[in-house]
């Protein structure tokens, strides 16, 4: 008998294929969830029995948060990552540590396959295939959704036959959770001009406070390592920004970018503590880096968000990256004062002992001191030597005719 290693959320595609493989194909099907700090323990309780429903062999539990962070969130901070300027990349991060997970799991206990849930139209499937080939290319890659091309009401009316545990009225929408921010597909995401339903977003069930809350982040070489002076591990800074986001409806938009495959594609999502903390971080760089390191940084950002959306984050070029983002973080300490307010965030400033605008040199006006306005003549005019140059080469249209 077969032994399949299924990639399980609980949903209802990798659920469909839990049955699927275990009943109609015969196969000895073991699932695995990769926690990347979605799941409560009473959901990952929940996850495991709908597991058991669909008759599998074994169910097993990974937390892989920690290695979420070290491996992908901690270069994205560094970076100042937002895909489109806008999106934070929740999915593509946690599918590749996903995705290592269980190929590291599928070589080291000898699976003959190994199958995922995903479609045949989205990222996800390159993600876990790229990686699943690349790291366990022993075994046979299974994909039950993307090969019989299935709609999700051909879905629900399955598992609704075969008695798989779930409330399947909210399957309608594909909701991705993790410490990096939560995304809802439906079907006004199918659409361009469709809003997402208020009750869609998990913070929902909060009413906003009326008052603003204070929040001070506190950053050493470029990581989140306090609230409000209280030192704490970056996971849990970000479990803590979460909730607190949350109670604002904070990190809530629509992002619509380009697929693997070249298509269109639209997501909501729901992702406070990442864009607390990009956008904490990002004004933190602008007082101690200089001009010239952010502008490279905005550029590699740029790269390192398409290699990890394209699913080549194993590729050379990711590392490069991450150690040029390590370099510059080496001054990137201080503590950064923000606002949550309904659904923004105000950041008020910043304290470092690397701040270059509070170091006195260059202050604005005639308090500088560090040059004369002779000297600030002298340089605009060895700087227009370029442009007048091509000018009088290149007369405006209708002269020197």
């Amino acid at each position: 008998m077969k032994k399949v290693l299924l990639a399980f959320s609980g949903g209802l595609d990798t659920s469909y294929c839990a049955r699927y493989l275990a009943v109609e194909k015969g196969y000895s099907v073991h699932t695995v969830i990769v926690n990347t700090g979605g799941f409560t323990t009473d959901e990952l309780e929940a996850i495991a029995r709908r597991a058991q429903s669909c008759q599998v062999a074994s169910h097993t539990v990974l937390d892989r948060t920690q290695e979420l962070y070290a491996t992908v969130l901690r270069y994205l901070i560094a970076g100042n990552v937002l895909k489109n300027n806008r999106y934070p990349l929740s999915v593509s991060a946690e599918r590749i540590v996903q995705a290592i997970a269980i190929a590291e799991y599928a070589s080291n206990h000898g699976f003959d396959a190994v199958a995922h849930g995903s479609t045949g139209a989205g990222n996800d499937q390159f993600r876990f295939d790229v990686v699943l080939r690349a790291l366990c290319p022993q075994a046979a890659l299974l994909t039950p959704i993307r090969d019989q091309q299935l709609t999700r009401d051909q879905e629900i009316a399955y598992v609704r036959e075969h008695g798989v545990e779930g409330d399947w009225t909210r399957a309608a929408y594909s909701v991705n959770q993790g410490i990096w921010g939560t995304t809802i597909g439906g079907r006004e995401t199918l659409t361009s001009d469709q809003p997402l339903p208020e009750d869609a977003f998990p913070s929902s069930v909060y009413d906003v406070p009326e008052e603003p809350m204070h929040i001070t982040v506190g950053f050493v070489q470029g990581e989140p390592v306090s609230l409000n002076g209280a030192v704490l591990d970056p996971v849990d800074v970000m479990q803590h920004l979460n909730h607190a986001g949350a109670l604002y409806h904070v990190g809530r938009d629509m992002h619509v970018g380009d697929t693997i495959l070249g298509i269109k594609g639209r997501v909501a999502f729901e992702a406070p503590a990442a864009m607390i903390l990009i956008n904490a971080h990002h004004l933190l760089e602008k007082h101690v880096l200089s001009k010239w390191q952010l502008n490279l940084k905005d550029q590699l950002a740029l790269w390192y968000g398409q290699l990890l959306h394209e699913a080549q984050f194993l590729d050379p070029a990711a590392r490069s990256i991450e150690a040029f983002f390590a370099d510059t973080q080496r001054y990137v300490t201080g503590e950064v004062d923000l606002e949550l307010h309904p659904e923004h965030v105000r950041l008020l400033g910043v304290r470092s002992p690397f701040d270059l605008m509070a170091g006195g040199f260059g202050a604005y006006g005639e308090e500088h001191g560090a040059w004369t306005g002779q000297d600030a003549q002298g340089y605009a005019a060895i700087a227009s030597i370029a442009a007048r140059l091509f000018h009088h080469v290149h007369p405006p249209a209708g002269e020197g005719t």
